[in-house]
C-alpha cells in the first residue's frame, strides 16, 4: 500500500535543496553572534532572525534553534 507514496517522495526528493549539514549551520550561528555581538538569551531572538533569513529553505527551524541556545549559554 505504501509503494505509491514512496514513489512520489523519490520524485520529490530530487526537487528539493540539500539540507545543511549540522557543522555548516553551527558555522553560521557562531559568525552570526559574533557579527551581531550578542552575548546571551537575551539576543537569541535578533540571532535567531538573521539566522532563518539567511538559512531559509536550507536547514530546519528547530535545528538553528538548538545551536543558538547552545552557542548563547556558553
Amino acid at each position: 500500500m505504501a509503494d505509491p507514496e514512496l514513489a512520489e517522495i523519490a520524485v520529490l526528493e530530487q526537487f528539493l535543496p540539500e539540507a545543511l549539514s549540522e557543522e555548516a549551520i553551527a558555522k553560521v550561528v557562531i559568525e552570526t553572534i559574533a557579527k551581531l555581538g550578542a552575548s546571551g538569551m537575551k539576543d537569541m531572538g535578533k540571532v535567531m532572525g538573521v539566522v532563518s533569513n539567511e538559512l531559509s529553505g536550507k536547514a530546519d527551524g528547530k535545528i538553528i534553534s538548538t545551536l543558538v541556545k547552545q552557542q548563547l549559554i556558553k
